[in-house]
This record gives C-alpha cells, sequence and structure tokens, in this order.
C-alpha cells in the first residue's frame, strides 16, 4: 500500500517562513501528481499548490508569490516552502497524490494524514 506522510508544520509568527515536505512511499510505479490542500476550520478543503511529473505547477491565487512547490524525484518527495506567511494561512496542510502502484492497472488518489500550521504573535 502507498502511503503519504507529511513533516514540517508548526507554529511561526507572520511574515515567517515554513517548509513543508511530503514524502510517498510503497510499492510505487509512478507518481502522476503531487498537491497541497489546506483546510482550516469552519472552512471547505481547498487546494493549494499541485505539480505533475513533467514539472508543470499551478498555484492557488491567495499564496502566488508567497508559496513555492517543488518534487525531488529520486526520493518520491513533494515540497511547499511558504514565506510571509499570514494568520489566514493557518489550516492543516494536506498532502494529496495520483499514483499508480504495482499491484494495480491505473492511477489512484492518495491522502496523508496532514500537518498543522499556525501563524500567530
Amino acid at each position: 500500500q502507498v502511503q503519504l506522510v507529511e513533516s514540517g508544520g508548526g507554529l511561526v509568527q507572520p511574515g515567517g517562513s515554513l517548509r513543508l515536505s511530503c514524502a510517498a512511499s510503497g510499492s510505487i510505479f509512478s507518481i502522476y501528481a503531487m498537491n497541497w490542500y489546506r483546510q482550516a476550520p469552519g472552512k471547505q478543503r481547498e487546494l493549494v499548490a499541485g505539480i505533475t511529473s513533467g514539472g508543470s505547477t499551478n498555484y492557488a491565487d491567495s499564496v502566488k508569490g508567497r508559496f513555492t512547490i517543488s518534487r525531488d524525484n529520486a526520493k518520491n518527495t513533494v515540497y511547499l516552502q511558504m514565506n510571509s506567511l499570514k494568520p489566514e494561512d493557518t489550516a492543516v496542510y494536506y498532502c494529496y497524490a495520483v499514483i499508480r502502484d504495482n499491484s494495480a492497472p491505473g492511477p489512484r488518489a492518495y491522502w496523508g494524514q496532514g500537518t498543522q500550521v499556525t501563524v500567530s504573535s
């Protein structure tokens, strides 16, 4: 079974930075895309950033210019560098990946457990 493990969350002051990591492990055949979502209390889960196997990226308008998504293909890992953090960035951040494993004929979607990011003075 494929699993995703996030790390790097924590408490940071407004204007500060954090880097989140998401590592995929298991019987992986190929990774189609890796993404970051977030969910704040009382709000819907929303897409923050994504990157495809070809290197194409996309970002939510609210984080453009502040967040950067990147990948390390050799480690099956995606990163989210978050700069100029604001209180409204406070949320649980989830890794979401589209992966084909060795036991399935096609791709499947996987969610990580989530990591808490809190931006506060």
